[in-house]
């Protein structure tokens, strides 16, 4: 069972050469039937090792030395029929539903550069 869903950013900083990047990833908190928890990552819908461990660490874009990260940000996605969950649709007919969803593009999870501060004045 899915106990928890979230999108978390997690921030890199290169030992190597010092760039400065982030990235979002999907995250699932399931419980199995035996009452173990585990973490399900993904990036751009391909699942993914944790960033928070050295086989999940990203390459540097610039030198390519992978980096552990560590939380910066996270958002919580509602789980249908939880507690302030938002109100549910009935979906009539699956073909004719929002058909634009199917041909939209995918959300990425790409690297982006963390910006700089301003300079003080």
């Amino acid at each position: 069972m899915i106990t928890e869903l979230a999108v978390e950013r997690v921030e890199f900083t290169c030992g190597q050469c010092w760039h400065h990047w982030s990235v979002d990833y999907d995250v699932q908190h399931y419980r199995d039937d035996d009452g173990t928890d585990w973490e399900y990552f993904s990036r751009d819908g391909i699942g993914a090792a944790s960033p928070y461990t050295p086989d999940g660490g990203v390459p540097c874009p610039q030198c390519g030395r992978h980096w552990v990260g560590h939380l910066v940000a996270r958002r919580l996605v509602p789980l249908a029929g939880s507690r302030g969950s938002a109100p549910r649709h009935l979906v009539e007919d699956r073909e004719s539903h929002r058909p634009e969803r199917h041909e939209a593009p995918l959300l990425s999870g790409t690297v982006r550069p963390e910006p700089h501060p301003a300079p003080p004045s």
